[in-house]
């Protein structure tokens, strides 16, 4: 018995998914559960597991394409239900509902979003992958050979395209697209973007860099890029300012030294960042606005606070977003970031889990960093960025008397949405988070 794996929903408000490697290859066997293939969305990466035990019959969908949910990507089975490839266009069919029919609340969504082909049979249809690959390198898509189902260009498609433009010799140039000069055809929009997509006038070819001979171009990984036009919208959203104060962790320190075993013994590890999330909930309950996100109609404060904790990984950061983050204590805290830290390490994230927040905090100073200015995940209001702890002497008054003590230090800096707030308010906030953290 055969089992056909489609591609699975990584989130309530993902609608496609792009492969972006598979694990396995047609004839390998592969445990129920066992990651098979790697799927990349707007959100998130995410491993996908076998649903069943059994041998990789066949790969419908290759590295590299973009295919809506529910999209026939593979089939998994014993080699002796080895049959012959599945036709591409009766393969990459979404999976039906019972009956075959589509609920009747679908009906009209799924008619507006069904790809159709234009007056030369070329299918309309662009993921947001290739129609920004389009935008960029601004090209005419009615000029693309689309090779995917029904005509549809692929990523694949726009490269080869593209990879063959900039090959050609000037005195015999191939057929190039014209820059877009007409209306885009109708692509499914994309899934809830942090902020306004760049318009088409201010998309612009990207020249052909001219290598010296012992240089060499690295391409851009999916997440290096998603990260790269997320922070080129935000400082060209918003218009940032960064205020910087000095924090004694003393009391957060000598506190977690005389807590650590018994977090420990509850299987949870106590690290300075709970701390951190803790005094920012509690901060940003007494100053909302930086829990909220400007908007021409105005300032949207959200009541409840969810918190994104930057968490490093080889090709970039995710931020995942502990939720209601000033209705838990330390100890849930603690839980909740040790979790979510770990499960974006080893890529086991849902992309909803990394949607959502209100407000950012990116602990640069595991690195060794001291200072500095973070730039704002939009469309939130600020960041609070936390450098190195380092012991240091300051100048403290007992008494009425000065003297000099070696304490452990650290630099707050908090980046802010200027058109939501002043200096005044800002710094506000962030007196507020160095108070909470000294006071612990």
């Amino acid at each position: 018995m055969t089992t056909e794996l489609t591609m699975p929903q990584l989130g309530e408000s993902v609608t496609e998914g792009t492969i972006g490697r598979w694990l396995k290859q047609p004839g390998e066997t592969v445990a129920k559960y066992e990651p098979l293939l790697e799927v990349i969305t707007d959100k998130v990466d995410s491993e996908v597991p076998a649903p069943v035990a059994g041998t990789l019959l066949e790969i419908l969908v290759p590295e590299g394409e973009t295919v809506r949910v529910g999209t026939v990507i593979a089939r998994l089975g014993s080699p002796a239900d080895a049959v012959a490839p599945v036709p591409p266009e009766m393969a990459a069919q979404p999976a039906p509902t019972e009956a075959g029919a589509l609920p009747r609340a679908e009906v009209g969504s799924a008619l507006a979003a069904t790809p159709t082909p234009s007056a030369s049979g070329h299918n309309t249809f662009l993921s947001p992958v290739v129609a920004r690959l389009i935008a960029e390198h601004g090209l005419d898509p009615a000029g693309i050979p689309g090779t995917g189902q029904g005509g549809r260009i692929t990523k694949q498609d726009v490269l080869r395209f593209v990879a063959a433009r900039d090959a050609a010799p000037t005195s015999d140039p191939v057929q190039l697209a014209a820059p877009v000069s007409a209306p885009m055809p109708p692509m499914v929009p994309p899934v809830a973007q942090a902020g306004p997509a760049m318009p088409a006038s201010h998309a612009r070819p990207v020249e052909r860099l001219a290598l010296p001979e012992d240089a060499e171009l690295v391409p851009l990984s999916p997440m290096r890029r998603r990260i790269a036009e997320h922070m080129e919208r935000s400082v060209r959203i918003s218009p940032h300012v960064t205020t910087v104060m000095e924090v004694d962790l003393s009391s957060v320190m000598a506190h977690r030294e005389a807590h650590r075993a018994s977090f420990e013994q509850q299987g949870v590890r106590l690290t300075v960042t709970p701390y951190v999330v803790q005094a920012v909930a509690t901060a940003l309950g007494k100053t909302p606005v930086f829990n909220g996100s400007f908007t021409a109609e105005g300032i949207v404060i959200h009541r409840r606070i969810h918190i994104g904790v930057a968490v490093a990984l080889d090709e970039g950061l995710l931020v995942p977003v502990v939720r209601d983050a000033d209705e838990k204590n330390l100890l849930g805290l603690a839980r909740a970031v040790g979790d979510l830290a770990s499960r974006a390490r080893t890529r086991r994230l849902q992309p909803d889990e990394t949607q959502g927040g209100t407000f950012t905090i990116t602990n640069h100073g595991v690195g060794g960093s001291l200072f500095a200015t973070p730039i704002i995940n939009q469309p939130q209001a600020a960041i609070l960025g936390v450098g190195a702890v380092v012991k240091r002497p300051i100048v403290i008054t007992q008494h009425g008397v000065d003297a000099i003590a070696i304490k452990p230090m650290a630099y707050l800096s908090l980046t802010f949405d200027h058109r939501i707030a002043d200096g005044a308010t800002a710094d506000t906030l962030l007196l507020d988070i160095k108070r909470a953290l000294e006071a612990v």
